[in-house]
């Protein structure tokens, strides 16, 4: 999941305060010095603050900026190499804006630093620097827990949402099963459909009981998807084909239910099917996901959108596992990779 930003508006906000508060110190020195009569009012006087200012806002937004909001998580590194890569290019700024602010002053106000003043200004910045790091945590952290906030709002109404529409759409299970096994009596002799509608009472209670739960493990999820592929097949017949291929060892892990047979039913819906172009949809795991993928051969007539779709799937992804949903479309191929988390 991408990573949410500190508001520009808080790190300004941050930075000219710790600006002003740093810059403090000189002004009440100037300020008393001038009004014992040791130093003159003068634009030098204006153009050293404002200069020295100006460098401390700047440096203060820079380090809020690359200990707030670079995601280092996403280059994958070790706790340890995160830390010190970190630590160094914090060392780095540092360093070079005290070099460009002692380089440049003498252009600026016309006299060079005096050792005394060169010495509060490496102090000045060293401090301001470890300040500003813990402030920048402070901040990503106090962001993070409000998003996570956020999105376990957005879960609750998404839940909130489903029941709702659970209640609407709402049958008698006891009557529809019941009307389910009456009817497999009556089409006993005939095999195919005994078993079509066995197929369909399986597929109509797992539809239930995963309003329950968030999370299945993949082989109850590809128990679900045999089914709605037998549907399919007595449907299409030698039109249509769904290959699985699923290593053994992601059999136990987690995904959202209904995800596989949202996404083949999305193949179905959206592409062509006939004897001339018949669909294959393939579903296999890479690494720790499982992907389905089918060659993109659209319709020549459009069809209406999928209410439970890939928006969705990828909001459900989002705020579940806190990952993405990964969607491409090379060389004429709709793939859609599907993380999988590890059983708990």
């Amino acid at each position: 999941m991408a990573l949410t930003k500190v508001k520009q508006g808080e790190v300004v906000k941050t930075a000219l305060l710790l600006g002003i508060l740093v810059s403090l110190p000189k002004t009440i020195y100037l300020y008393n010095g001038i009004m014992e009569g040791n130093l003159d009012f003068s634009m030098s006087w204006v153009t050293d603050f404002l200069y020295r200012y100006l460098f401390f806002y700047c440096f203060s937004w820079l380090v809020i900026q690359l200990n707030a909001n670079i995601d280092y998580d996403s280059f994958k590194w070790s706790p340890i190499l995160k830390w010190i890569v970190i630590l160094v290019i914090n060392v780095v700024l540092l360093f070079a804006v005290i070099k460009v602010i002692k380089a440049f002053y003498p252009f600026i106000n016309g006299r060079e630093l005096k050792p005394n003043e060169e010495g509060w200004i490496n102090f000045t910045f060293i401090n301001l620097s470890i300040v500003l790091f813990f402030i920048a945590r402070l901040l990503r952290v106090s962001t993070d827990k409000q998003e996570s906030r956020i999105e376990n709002e957005q879960l609750k109404q998404q839940n909130l949402e489903n029941e709702l529409a659970a209640l609407k759409n709402q049958i008698d299970p006891h009557f529809l099963f019941n009307s389910l096994n009456s009817l497999s009596s009556l089409i006993r002799d005939n095999e195919n459909a005994t078993k079509f509608v066995n197929k369909l009472s399986y597929m109509y209670r797992y539809i239930l009981q995963s309003s329950e739960t968030n999370l299945v493990p993949a082989k109850e999820e590809l128990k679900f998807l045999d089914c709605y592929t037998f549907l399919m097949k007595t449907r299409y017949r030698d039109r249509i084909e769904i290959d699985v291929n699923i290593d053994e060892e992601f059999m136990d892990m987690k995904i959202p239910p209904l995800a596989l047979q949202s996404l083949v039913e999305n193949s179905v819906k959206h592409n062509e099917i006939s004897s001339t172009n018949p669909l294959t949809v393939k579903v296999y795991s890479n690494g720790e996901s499982l992907v389905v993928e089918n060659p993109i051969r659209s319709r020549s007539t459009l069809v209406e959108g999928m209410g439970t779709g890939l928006y969705n799937l990828k909001k459900r992804y989002s705020l579940l596992l806190k990952k993405e949903v990964l969607v491409s479309t090379d060389n004429d191929i709709f793939k859609v990779e599907l993380p999988l988390k590890q059983p708990e």
